[in-house]
């Protein structure tokens, strides 16, 4: 009774006393800690730097009345249609590139041969390491003369919608094709970390769908998208501080002004962002100017903040059960079965027809 013990504490003993274990702790230690270190240090930069001009009076303040500051009463009402146009080309640009560039995982994942799988992968790998620059480019010489015919078509036909109204662009500089070229540089992140989740799914929920008779797409749809929902939520939120981010580009392409407006196909009414006007304004800017800015920059940081934040809310939360609209339990939540665990169920009485399509099955 007693070696079992003195064996294990002899065990743990060894454990303890490699070098190598300890160094590796030390070393992932330090790395974890330097994670939050560096976050706290970018975060106290920020607020010290932009304290001054948050507590400035911006009427009476000299530096900050004229410049790149000039006629705003306060910081909050420069700083705000920043932020509004900052989130606004984001989420344009997220609604466009999300079901492409799922779509695109879905099908290097399950759908497309071998070969053609392994070099569209590789080409979506390439596209993510192109400069924001030469997307610049691109945005300015294709996409701007490209959407122009689309731009005016919306404008005619759903002008009465209010982000489609005003007088549409005339040389393509709107906030439209900014965000169509800001999905264009998203798309490779989310459709890499889309890819790789889909990839991961246990094979045998896969081969247990099909088997009890599932379409390809009942397959994706019962085992792929239910495994894959929080990877894919996290590579979405990933594209989005992409884009939150992005300055070159949409300096390059859309026509600015620092204003709140829905609006999308107009030119000089394009709500500017805040990492671009950061880039645009702060080789000219001086003193208090600068503090403003940085400023700004104090708000696009809690801005990502948040947005990490919601992520992990929404990764963390538990999938809805289904609840039975009738049966003997009285109408209680269960949770959908595992087409794993009904394939493996030793019921012959149960039919594949009955589990997955149960609305097809008489009464």
């Amino acid at each position: 009774m007693s070696a079992f013990p003195a064996t294990a504490h002899r065990s743990s003993a060894a454990v303890r006393a490699r070098p190598a274990d300890r160094i590796f702790r030390l070393l992932s230690t330090a790395a974890a800690v330097s994670i939050m270190v560096i976050l706290a240090g970018v975060a106290l930069f920020l607020i010290l730097r932009a304290v001054p001009a948050i507590a400035a009076n911006w009427t009476s303040e000299a530096d900050l009345k004229s410049g790149v500051t000039g006629g705003f009463p306060s910081f909050w009402s420069y700083v705000a249609p920043l932020a509004f146009g900052t989130v606004w080309a984001s989420l344009i640009a997220l609604i466009l590139a999300t079901p492409v560039a799922i779509g695109i995982a879905l099908f290097i994942s399950h759908y497309s041969p071998r070969r053609l799988a392994t070099f569209l992968g590789y080409i979506i790998d390439l596209l993510a390491a192109v400069p924001s620059v030469v997307f610049g480019l691109w945005g300015i010489l294709v996409m701007r003369p490209f959407l122009l015919p689309m731009q005016e078509w919306l404008n005619t036909y759903l002008g009465w919608i209010p982000m489609f109204s005003g007088s549409v662009t005339s040389t393509g500089s709107s906030i439209l094709t900014g965000a169509v070229v800001l999905a264009v540089m998203v798309l490779p992140i989310i459709t890499s970390i889309s890819r790789e989740v889909f990839l991961q799914t246990p094979k045998l929920h896969e081969e247990a769908a099909l088997a009890l008779g599932a379409t390809r797409w009942e397959m994706v749809r019962l085992t792929v998208f239910p495994y894959a929902r929080s990877g894919v939520v996290s590579a979405v939120l990933l594209g989005l501080g992409r884009a939150l981010g992005e300055t070159m580009a949409v300096a390059m392409i859309i026509s600015p002004a620092i204003i709140t407006s829905f609006r999308v196909l107009t030119e000089g009414e394009n709500s500017q962002t805040i990492a671009s006007n950061i880039a645009l304004n702060f080789p000219i800017a001086t003193g208090l100017q600068r503090d403003a800015l940085i400023g700004t920059g104090l708000v696009l940081f809690v801005i990502s903040l948040a947005v990490n934040m919601v992520a992990r809310l929404v990764i963390s939360r538990k999938p809805r059960q289904r609840r039975r609209p009738t049966g003997d339990d009285g109408g209680k939540a269960t949770a959908a079965p595992d087409p794993a665990d009904v394939l493996a169920a030793s019921d012959a009485r149960v039919s594949p027809v009955s589990v997955l399509h149960p609305e097809s099955v008489s009464k």
